[in-house]
């Protein structure tokens, strides 16, 4: 509970208890009013001291935030009501070191960085957590780890899946049921997987794996490796659409045939 302290001289009860509702928290700027008061200084503990701190500036007192530990010299036992008039005594005299606050815009912009740092560090935390999950839960539907595919991570995956389904089903498919952009004719053809764009097969699709075959390309896998011995003879947009043809093709056999990938390695 909120304890404030007057002049002794200005009232028969100088110290006095208020409630810590929104309404209550207007009670000390009236009574600081009846007693004369103009300079209010603040303990700042916590997060409390903002509401009380706000709404006696805005009652017209010239509020300074102090720190707490110039109630720990308050003399004999240590009480809320023995700080308050403690710091009312200090304060007086001149004797309390000023905290900085700043004015009402910078505390407002200040309170926003600090929340935007607070999102995205929680957002960071959760990042952390979300590939197992999703590959977790990628698996308890599909029965096979697409992200074994190297290039392929969680978020890919499930950004794959989320564009061409999970259905199984034969023959030539729409964006709704199995993957049409890696179906049998896409299989078997790279000419056709070299032209999705061109045709408007399924853009969105091949984009997602352009994407892990621009990723890989240093790595020391088969993947990597293929796509290294491409581009010794060939332009970097032809390595592109060759190597997402593979992980395409990986991902129809896997999501098609529940054929899990196992790496053969760089050298094979």
């Amino acid at each position: 509970m909120p304890m404030a302290a007057v002049d002794p001289g200005c009232t028969d009860t100088p110290v006095r208890a208020f409630g810590t509702f929104t309404q209550d928290l207007h009670d000390p700027a009236d009574w600081f009013k009846a007693c004369g008061v103009t300079s209010v200084a603040m303990e700042s503990t916590g997060v409390y001291w903002i509401p009380a701190y706000e709404i006696l500036e805005k009652h017209g007192f010239e509020v300074i935030l102090v720190n707490a530990r110039y109630a720990k010299n308050v003399p004999g036992r240590k009480t809320d009501v023995c700080d308050a008039a403690w710091l009312r005594q200090l304060h007086s005299h001149g004797l309390l070191r000023v905290s900085f606050r700043p004015d009402a815009e910078i505390a407002t912009l200040r309170a926003y960085l600090r929340q935007r740092e607070r999102l995205v560090e929680y957002a960071a935390a959760h990042i952390q957590h979300m590939p197992f999950d999703v590959r977790t839960a990628l698996y308890g539907v599909l029965g096979v780890d697409l992200t074994e595919i190297h290039g392929l991570g969680p978020s890919l995956a499930l950004k794959l899946i989320g564009e061409c389904g999970t259905d199984r089903g034969h023959g030539r498919a729409s964006s709704t049921s199995s993957p049409g952009w890696v179906s049998r004719r896409v299989a078997k053809s790279s000419a056709a997987m070299c032209s999705l764009h061109a045709h408007g097969d399924h853009p969105a699709g091949s984009s997602v794996v352009a994407l892990p075959a621009t990723t890989i390309r240093r790595s020391d896998t088969a993947l990597g490796a293929f796509y290294r011995r491409l581009s010794s003879r060939a332009g970097k947009a032809k390595d592109v659409r060759a190597t997402a043809r593979k992980i395409a093709v990986l991902f129809y056999n896997a999501l098609r045939h529940g054929i899990t990938y196992r790496d053969p390695g760089a050298d094979h």
